[in-house]
């Protein structure tokens, strides 16, 4: 069976073809696609040999369509279709109709501060789109190249940085706050550094780091150190535990904002000497997702809810 190389079939060949098969005539053919008459003729010559047949023969009142152009005259107009189909733009998004499933890789941080608000939107716009969360590892936007991730919702990672096939969008700067129970026995109005290093503390690590967290490279400067009584993986279980023990949390504001209807706490600013940096929650996805409309939406609603925390 013969087969044509595409690769060296100029396109525009099938439409000449079209306007050949329509006028049944070559310069009528040639002023329907602007061309000049020798240019089509030529076009008519190209197509002759890829095809393997006349096309277009002569009769005593002009040129007739071969047995073979008239097969192709219905396949031709579907071909040509779908091509302008191909290279058309992308459809405008509209959520209202959309029924697409939107994938998150984010820490419980995100999704107790930021995800609320965001499926509140999302839902009010499109009503019909599916939110799978997956826990963030410690990859950071190298979890992007799983390829049913869509966006990465985070702290960034070091090595995000070396990446120039990933977008990263600051979403929120977050600061550090210190709880205890509401009822403390020992901790007044305000936390000083000797009542903190007094406290037995509770620390969030969620990867295990066994060096401690932020307080204690802050501490560590200043050439002191606490004692950590308990060390949980996950921000949502230790303000409960701060509020039926004596041990001190730092977390980050918003959770302890967040949470605090729920739980009996106050939130003290951390003592000065500290000067505990912040962090910042990103949003990360990848560069094949750039012309994408619909998720352009996802992102711009996500960036939306988090300018207004």
């Amino acid at each position: 069976m013969h087969e044509t190389n595409l690769a060296k079939l100029d396109l525009n060949l099938l439409v000449a073809l079209r306007a050949l098969l329509a006028e049944r005539h070559v310069t009528r053919a040639a002023s329907r696609m602007g061309l000049t008459q020798p240019a089509m003729s030529h076009a008519l010559a190209r197509l002759r040999v890829v095809l393997g047949d006349p096309l277009l023969v002569r009769k005593r009142a002009g040129m007739t369509l071969t047995p073979r152009a008239q097969e192709l005259a219905e396949p031709l107009e579907r071909v040509l279709a779908d091509v302008s189909k191909l290279l058309a733009p992308p459809e405008r998004f509209d959520p209202a109709r959309s029924t697409r499933t939107f994938r998150i890789a984010s820490s419980d941080y995100v999704e107790l501060v930021l995800m609320p608000a965001v499926l509140a939107r999302l839902w009010r716009e499109a009503p019909n789109v599916r939110v799978q969360l997956r826990t963030l590892g410690a990859r950071g936007a190298d979890e992007i190249d799983d390829e049913g991730i869509d966006v990465i919702l985070g702290p960034p990672a070091s090595s995000d940085a070396d990446r120039s096939d990933v977008v990263m969008q600051k979403l929120i700067t977050e600061r550090f706050v210190c709880v205890v129970r509401e009822d403390h026995p020992t901790v007044g109005k305000r936390l000083t550094l000797e009542r903190l290093l007094a406290l037995p503390h509770a620390l969030i690590s969620p990867h295990g780091d066994e060096q401690g967290g932020i307080v204690d490279t802050a501490l560590a400067k200043l050439g002191k150190h606490r004692t950590i009584a308990v060390e949980v993986p996950h921000f949502l279980v230790a303000p409960f535990l701060v509020e039926r023990t004596d041990v001190v949390l730092t977390l980050a504001e918003r959770v302890a904002r967040a949470l605090g209807p729920s739980v009996r706490l106050r939130v003290l600013p951390p003592p000065p000497e500290l000067r505990l940096p912040g962090f910042d929650i990103s949003l990360v996805w990848h560069e094949r997702h750039r012309a994408d409309p619909a998720h352009a939406w996802f992102r711009s609603t996500i960036a939306a809810v988090a300018k207004k925390l």
